[in-house]
């Protein structure tokens, strides 16, 4: 009897032992889950930190309104508006012209530092714009444009100096960083007493000097070569071109370099 009595008493308490092992388990698993879950959590966009407030960052776009910005030149356009948060260009199905309504910040900035976080439309093109001005018929006139495009299906074949992150028509980025389309990119842009800096995703894909020989060897030798004002500015607006591509804009903040 004893022989049988000592294994059941320990299949009781191997139950027990089980049963509270199992309850602890759960509610670790429970805790770490809902941990996880804070931590992968995506933090609220279009929100400066005390930390970015104090560094002199500044909010390009409220997440609510198009305060601060508006179209080239005055031009009529419709394309550019608010969804979800975003700073959204719903584009043209059939108006792939560079003659749309590009949105240009209010203020003007000569040394600066930018970020955004982007994503494009399949078979899209479209760039962010900056020292422009506005005695031209379009932005790209003046302002170098560090571009956005979908680079593994746009309809037609790409130069190197087409591909996100470029320079566009003057430095092709070092290696291709953009995610694929639909998926959000982070950019970061410095313009600091002519040295430029192109960011994308984490990567350093443009690193150049503007006004120095190499430069104007570069343009007047490229696609520039008919366009003197391009460039020549030392202070100009930030410009998102409408280039008949559906958009979405982000977290864009800048702030001033001395």
């Amino acid at each position: 009897m004893k022989k049988l009595v000592l294994p059941a008493f320990c299949a009781a308490a191997l139950a027990v032992a089980s049963c509270n092992n199992a309850a602890k388990e759960e509610k670790k698993d429970s805790v770490t889950a809902g941990s996880e879950n804070m931590a992968t959590a995506e933090p609220p966009a279009n929100v400066l930190t005390e930390a970015e407030k104090a560094e002199g960052w500044t909010l390009l776009f409220n997440g609510t309104s198009l305060d601060g910005w508006r179209i080239y030149k005055g031009k009529e356009s419709n394309t550019w508006g608010v969804q979800d948060g975003l700073l959204h260009c719903i584009g043209s199905a059939t108006d792939k012209s560079d003659m749309r309504g590009d949105l240009i910040t209010n203020n003007q900035y000569d040394n600066f530092e930018l970020v955004a976080d982007w994503k494009i439309a399949p078979q899209g093109n479209s760039g962010i714009l900056y020292l422009v001005t506005e005695e031209f018929e379009a932005p790209y006139m003046s302002g170098p444009e560090y571009q956005l495009i979908d680079d593994e299906n746009f309809p037609e074949k790409l130069e190197d100096w087409q591909k996100s992150g470029a320079n566009y028509a003057m430095n092709p980025p070092s290696k291709l960083a953009a995610r694929p389309v639909g998926d959000w990119n982070h950019t970061r842009i410095v313009v600091n007493k002519g040295k430029v800096e192109h960011w994308l995703n984490g990567e350093k894909v443009v690193d150049t000097e503007m006004w120095t020989d190499e430069w104007q060897k570069a343009k007047t030798t490229g696609k520039w070569k008919d366009y003197k004002g391009y460039g020549t500015a030392k202070k100009g607006h930030i410009c998102l071109q409408d280039h008949g591509s559906e958009v979405w804009f982000k977290n864009m903040k800048i702030r001033e370099l001395k």
